[in-house]
């Protein structure tokens, strides 16, 4: 019989555009499943997609009010059972490091004592190594991008959403989330992060214009921080060598507007450098604040431009927000800008939803506010869950 570890060995083996039917052949061998679904979440994080040969012709499945959308949300597995057919459909979540990739439905016959304990655990196993195998896939096959797409996507959003290291994490001292609107032609927002053992680096850009200018200018912005970055360089030096890379590119003529943060893991002391118009927003005991920081200017405005970090604290139970200008600047279609008091009580509302969740609801009521004609300007929310180091850790 097959083990898990074979099961994973399987799909380690499988071509890329294959791993999904390995599993399901896997499947209907050693449990004799009936139906075995990959749904993939698309870029809007709106509909959970069918993975298959394009063109597409199952139906999309919503990810409000559905049993594989509820298992998305809850990131837990959901039953469905028919006792018609005395089947049971599990639903799934499928996520690598608390980043939300979809969801596999598995549709078993089960007796009169419901689903083995067992069977569940193992096709929860099944589920997380197929999640790993989809992320490290998409380097070779199109298969898994293509389902995540509910329309087709502009060349600029093309190019973005390549850029970013996925739309949510977890570790044991945070949980993040972030995501960009609108999803099928965003501009020049963007976001990154990358974690080691002790510090946690955050970024927030939004590079000036439209398109696949937008594109460019927020391409080499976040390439050049990661290069700095990955050179082992402190915040100051990494907004210096990207300021001087975006200046010696457009000499001034165009520049990125950029957040900048280090996290010290162990401790909660946080370094940030305000190179522009995202702004950072504080949930702490229920009370919803906006962090002043000394603003200075945009990477590649000037030459030579010093940047100065500040500092101020997390604590366990903190919320942050970091929101661009396209939310603060959104305007009704009467021409009524989307407020301040607005925002707050938008992030008031969410503050019982997990953070990977809370910038989809975020984005969606500014929306209600916008309307559904075409965006003047893109949109970014990131959230950030503190839960510091536990205890046990920070003694080590």
């Amino acid at each position: 019989m097959d083990r898990p570890g074979a099961i994973e060995r399987s799909l380690r083996e499988a071509a890329p555009h294959e791993i999904f039917d390995v599993l399901r052949s896997v499947l209907e061998r050693r449990h004799h499943a009936e139906a075995v679904e990959l749904l993939m979440v698309d870029y809007a994080m709106t509909q959970l997609q069918p993975v298959g040969i394009l063109p597409h012709t199952r139906p999309a499945v919503s990810v409000h009010e559905t049993a594989p959308g509820r298992a998305f949300g809850a990131q837990e597995p959901y039953c469905v059972y028919d006792d018609t057919t005395s089947t049971v459909t599990v639903h799934l979540p499928l996520s690598v490091r608390g980043d939300r990739l979809g969801v596999l439905s598995v549709t078993l016959r089960v007796g009169e004592d419901g689903l083995a304990k067992c069977v569940l655990e193992e096709l929860q196993q099944c589920a997380a190594g197929l999640a790993h195998e989809v992320v490290v896939a998409e380097r070779d096959t199109d298969l898994f991008l293509q389902a995540r797409r509910a329309e087709r996507l502009t060349l600029a959003a093309e190019m973005q959403w390549q850029l970013l290291p996925g739309r949510s994490c977890t570790r044991p001292e945070y949980s993040l989330g972030a995501q960009l609107e609108p999803a099928y032609a965003i501009f020049g927002d963007s976001f990154d992060w990358s974690a080691s053992a002790d510090d946690l680096f955050v970024t927030v850009s939004n590079g000036m214009g439209e398109g696949i200018d937008a594109a460019l200018l927020t391409n080499l912005a976040v390439n050049a921080l990661r290069n700095a970055r990955r050179a082992g360089l402190g915040l100051s030096d990494q907004a210096y060598l990207a300021d001087q890379a975006i200046y010696g590119q457009y000499g001034g003529s165009r520049f990125t507007s950029t957040l900048l943060l280090r996290f010290h893991l162990p401790t909660g002391d946080v370094e940030i450098i305000d190179a522009g118009s995202p702004r950072v927003w504080r949930v702490r005991a229920g009370v919803v604040e906006a962090i002043e920081l000394e603003a200075q200017m945009p990477l590649g405005m000037f030459e030579d431009t010093d940047y100065v970090p500040q500092h101020f604290g997390v604590e366990p139970g903190d919320r942050l927000l970091f929101i661009s200008d396209g939310v603060y600047d959104a305007l009704s279609p009467g021409g009524e800008k989307y407020s301040l008091r607005a925002l707050a009580r938008s992030i008031a509302a969410t503050r019982l939803l997990p953070a990977p969740q809370v910038p989809r609801a975020m984005l969606q009521e500014l929306l209600g506010h916008r309307g559904s004609g075409p965006a003047a300007d893109d949109s970014l929310v990131m959230c950030l869950d503190w839960h510091g180091r536990p205890a046990a850790d920070r003694a080590r």
